[in-house]
């Protein structure tokens, strides 16, 4: 059967191991040429394309709900459930999610693009159905770093505690977005080099079936025999301990094994555990080579931008700073290259900390490092430095600690969609006392925004988005010098003043150029520092316009340009417009695409300057 046949998993029921192999091999090749066109996750989904299609010959989805964690890793999931006629669409503006999406089907139980959540999740929906006396299996699929999250062994601890036959099926793949590390992972490989108590069970599991009659009376016993044997065999097996049935490790690879053994574990009525091993990359050798390299591919691009990112800036720029000063250590939550890191990590391999999934563990690990009188560098994501906020609040700001937060993609975040936007790290940032925010917006602006967070005594935020920086210009070429921002004069005489964080700046500068060509030149000033800003002087040279424009990539409710607003009104100034995200989750799609969706685009920016 071709791929395009597929409309239901039904349809690779009764398939053979020749013809699923053959589908394997089909499966992988549409997932390379779709991501490699429009970009995505494609280590992580080639390593599950066997395990997904054991997955769906075993069970019965939608009715089975099959619950994936990350989710990134759920392209072959997507291809078997009726998507392949719109598989070339994935990730681009109005096509398919990079994850699973209750919109687009309903084999997808959650929007979910962060990790860890799964094991409560399917927990949650499991009590569901049974306090509503409904039918099917509940699988949690996790891996691929997400079990190193805090999260997923409170989830583990409350299903062994319910007892329920909750089924969790763990891809071991020794691989996050970078290398596994910690001990963890190391146990992880441990348990991986277990077989004998596996090769004994199935043993004695073959030889119970045989007999017709005594197997059925016989069950509690062999099922309290093989826990006794495990704690001898398996000694210190976590999920045992925790009250799971362990099952594995099995060849994440070997469809027909996994078939055999997904149908026994349906048959259980206790949660299990099934340990399954492997490959990231599996059938692309680059891939299969340096996973790490091919966790998330770009889409190709015509642009001839040689700007280098904010991403890469930043790396070259703490590595020189952390020569000068010894105190300087970096984190990362499982994110080593894509913080941009890596340099660093080679450089001062004692001062640099991955400390897994774990964005809560990273702060309050930081809050240690400068009570103990370094400065931690702490590098997320904008979307995942949500989860992490009440640490930034308890155990940073209460205790006035210096800290630096590198907020990587903050603003409009292209391909990732909903879950990814990053949007709302000012909203929940300003309000926190003690926390600095900065908002660079070219190189020479992120390197002084870097040095001057490093030598403050509190909390600095910096945030900047996934883009390259934008032109150098000699307004920026100056330290920072605290609550000031970089004023950029257009013309001789201006009515309009463009009020922008740095990560919208080049935007707002084109849109400045254009205007100025069609006689309506704009002033613009840059907001390097959000928090804290001399609002005396900002409200001085807003005197002097007639109409103040705030653009901003951030939610609207709370953000800086709703408040620098409010100040205004406060000083008799009623002549501000706000362009920002509204209080709403963007799809997926280009920076463009967000950005037009927020009326944030070029267009909208030369329309607001226009409108009388």
């Amino acid at each position: 059967m071709k791929l395009a046949e597929i409309k239901s998993p039904d349809d690779i029921k009764n398939l053979s191991s020749k013809e699923t192999a053959v589908l394997a091999k089909e499966i992988r090749e549409t997932i390379i040429s779709v991501v490699e066109k429009n970009g995505g996750h494609l280590a992580s989904n080639l390593g599950v394309v066997e395990l997904t299609l054991a997955l769906h010959k075993t069970f019965s989805s939608p009715k089975d709900a099959i619950i994936w964690d990350v989710s990134h890793q759920c392209y072959a999931h997507k291809l078997l459930t009726g998507r392949y006629s719109a598989f070339d669409t994935l990730r681009t503006g109005g096509g398919l999610s990079g994850f699973t999406n209750v919109n687009e089907s309903e084999h997808d139980y959650f929007i979910n693009g962060h990790a860890s959540t799964s094991i409560s999740s399917a927990l949650g929906l499991l009590a569901a159905r049974e306090l509503k006396g409904e039918d099917g299996k509940v699988i949690a699929v996790i891996g691929d770093g997400a079990l190193t999250g805090g999260m997923a062994y409170e989830a583990l601890s409350h299903a062994g505690q319910l007892c329920k036959n909750l089924i969790v099926i763990l891809n071991d793949n020794q691989m996050s977005i970078d290398r596994n590390t910690g001990s963890v992972s190391r146990y992880l490989s441990r348990l991986t080099m277990t077989s004998r108590y596996q090769t004994f069970r199935s043993r004695v599991d073959k030889i119970i079936n045989k007999i017709p009659y005594f197997n059925r009376h016989i069950e509690k016993f062999i099922f309290r025999f093989k826990r006794s044997l495990k704690g001898f065999l398996l000694t210190n097996n976590l999920f045992v301990d925790l009250g799971f049935e362990y099952v594995g490790p099995l060849d994440g690879h070997n469809i027909s094994s996994m078939v055999r053994e997904f149908n026994k574990v349906s048959k259980l009525h206790q949660p299990v555990v099934v340990h399954v091993v492997t490959k990231k990359g599996k059938g692309y050798e680059p891939a299969e080579n340096k996973p790490e390299n091919y966790h998330g591919v770009s889409p190709k691009s015509d642009s001839k931008n040689n700007l280098p990112s904010f991403t890469e800036v930043f790396g070259n720029a703490l590595v020189d700073l952390a020569k000068k000063d010894e105190r300087i250590t970096a984190i990362t939550a499982a994110m080593t290259s894509g913080t941009g890191l890596s340099a660093f990590s080679k450089e001062f391999p004692d001062r640099f900390f991955d400390v897994g999934i774990c964005e809560e563990h990273a702060v309050t690990f930081a809050a240690g490092l400068s009570k103990g009188g370094l400065v931690p560098f702490v590098c997320i994501y904008s979307t995942f430095l949500q989860r992490s906020i009440d640490q930034i609040i308890h155990d940073i700001s209460l205790q006035k600690l210096h800290c630096v937060f590198c907020i990587d993609r903050s603003g409009p975040v292209p391909n990732d969609g909903a879950t990814h936007q990053g949007i709302f790290d000012i909203s929940l940032l300003r309000p926190i006392p003690y926390v600095q925010i900065l908002s660079p917006a070219t190189k020479k602006d992120l390197e002084y925004c870097l040095e001057y967070a490093s030598k403050e005594n509190e909390a600095v935020a910096i945030r900047w988005p996934k883009n390259h920086v934008a032109p150098e210009m000699e307004e920026f070429n100056v330290p920072c010098e605290k609550g000031k921002g970089i004023f950029i004069k257009a013309a001789e005489k201006s009515d309009v003043l463009l009020v922008t964080t740095g990560g919208m700046f080049e935007d707002v500068k084109k849109a400045s150029d254009l205007s100025k060509e069609h006689n309506r030149p704009c002033d613009i000033f840059v907001l390097r520092f959000i928090k804290p800003l001399d609002e005396t002087a900002f409200v001085d040279l807003c005197r002097s316009y007639k109409k103040i424009i705030f653009v901003e990539d951030g939610v609207k409710t709370g953000g800086i340009s709703e408040y620098l607003s409010s100040v205004l009104l406060k000083n008799e100034l009623s002549n501000a417009e706000i362009l920002a995200f509204d209080e709403k989750y963007y799809s997926h799609g280009s920076r463009e695409d967000v950005l037009t969706e927020a009326n944030l685009n070029l267009s909208s920016i030369i329309n607001c300057i226009n409108k009388d």
